[in-house]
């Protein structure tokens, strides 16, 4: 079989008829080459949103079921759309829904996982000369009802696709062309990042970068699939994302990212006893809810504080189940705070070099922004303030590790 490119498009890129009719006339360019094409696409521009708010015009609490059966249509609209513009352009094309593609899931509605692809289907188009459209986001169940991936799920159907067809690689076509070492709307003379290794673009991804989602990152590293990111809108060459061989001891801070998209919790005087952070971290992975800054404060008289953050749409989850466990455990209450934000640096061993870290606080030190919270990795370091004062603290730790001279 010729080469096998699996491309994606976000909901920018297919927001309108025309923008579906320009990328139809790239994918047919790019088939003619000899090229076999499965495209992953999302909604159109907004329409996930809106559908979410229908739904909870109808009720405060949708079932999470009705809410994936509803989400999905999205997508169904676009590769319909799709397909119909390369009809037009006298070349065979497919669009086949999260389901008829083969994409197996587990049952947790609203933020499955993939567990199987079944890609007979797949493989019988292509050998046709067929573009193949599938509809990003969503999957099957063993129960048959439709799922959806969450947050970046077309990032993950994608990559799932790529590294199940062992495609050459995977293009993320967006609104911008490609991985930026900061947020550009809030600092203008942000780079864009060539090459970055997979580690790098998880932790990125996860601590706020809007490209990807972090979850298509960890898939594209267990099965080395080669990424570029680029833009549907203009020409470039985008920002590759793969191995990359580090140089032994060196120290590289790729980019500054930041969340706005967080909240924080603390169990307050939680008593100090062997297996009690298991029971309130146990409960929470239970439905799914995934914690990322975590802080114990030091034992005193026989009680502990236990601080961490979620993502905003596990905030009330994760606020309820705390409750019951300071209940349950008897400890004195639960403080939660909206108020806040994340902001990150991330870098090949920055926290191997001490510097980094006093460099670091001291620009947002100079910028007399509090530090509520700290949490490091291998490759990061981040910080939680108050979510006032987040675009000043980007800026100031961009200027301070000189990011504006990496240049492309």
């Amino acid at each position: 079989m010729n080469k096998i490119i699996v491309q994606k498009y976000g909901g920018s890129s297919v927001s309108s008829i025309d923008k579906i009719k320009n990328i139809a006339e790239k994918i047919v360019q790019k088939a003619k080459e000899g090229n076999h094409l499965v495209i992953v696409v999302s909604a159109m521009g907004n329409n996930t949103d809106e559908l979410l708010k229908m739904a909870k015009a109808v009720t405060k609490k949708p079932r999470e079921r009705e809410l994936d059966m509803l989400l999905s249509t999205g997508e169904q609209v676009s590769i319909a759309l799709l397909a119909m513009a390369i009809h037009d352009l006298d070349w065979e094309a497919i669009s086949l829904t999260g389901r008829q593609a083969g994409i197996l899931t587990n049952s947790v509605h609203t933020k499955a996982k993939v567990t199987n692809i079944d890609h007979a289907k797949i493989k019988g188009a292509l050998k046709k000369g067929a573009v193949v459209i599938v509809a990003g986001f969503q999957g099957i169940n063993l129960n048959d009802d439709i799922t959806t991936l969450g947050r970046g799920g077309s990032d993950t159907t994608a990559i799932a696709l790529a590294a199940q067809l062992k495609a050459n690689i995977c293009e993320i076509f967006t609104d911008v062309n490609g991985v930026y070492n900061a947020d550009p709307r809030i600092v203008n003379n942000a780079c864009r990042i060539p090459e970055i290794s997979y580690d790098e673009m998880a932790e990125m991804a996860i601590l706020g970068a809007k490209v990807m989602h972090y979850r298509s990152i960890d898939l594209a590293r267990n099965y080395k699939v080669p990424i570029v990111v680029k833009s549907s809108f203009e020409t470039g060459e985008g920002t590759m994302i793969k191995e990359v061989n580090s140089i032994l001891e060196k120290v590289i801070v790729r980019g500054v990212t930041h969340e706005k998209n967080v909240g924080k919790i603390v169990a307050e005087g939680v008593p100090d006893i062997p297996g009690i952070a298991y029971k309130l971290f146990k409960a929470l992975a239970e439905k799914e809810i995934i914690v990322d800054m975590i802080i114990q404060s030091s034992h005193r008289e026989q009680i502990n504080d236990i601080a961490f953050t979620v993502a905003m749409n596990d905030f009330d989850k994760a606020s309820k189940i705390t409750q019951r466990f300071v209940k349950e455990v008897k400890a004195q209450g639960i403080i939660s705070d909206l108020e806040v934000a994340k902001v990150s640096i991330v870098g090949a061993g920055i926290t191997s070099d001490p510097t980094v870290a006093s460099r670091m606080f001291g620009a947002l030190s100079q910028e007399k922004i509090n530090i509520d919270m700290i949490s490091t990795s291998g490759i990061r370091i981040s910080c939680l303030i108050k979510s006032e004062n987040i675009e000043k603290a980007v800026k100031a730790i961009h200027k301070e590790f000189n990011l504006e001279k990496v240049g492309e």
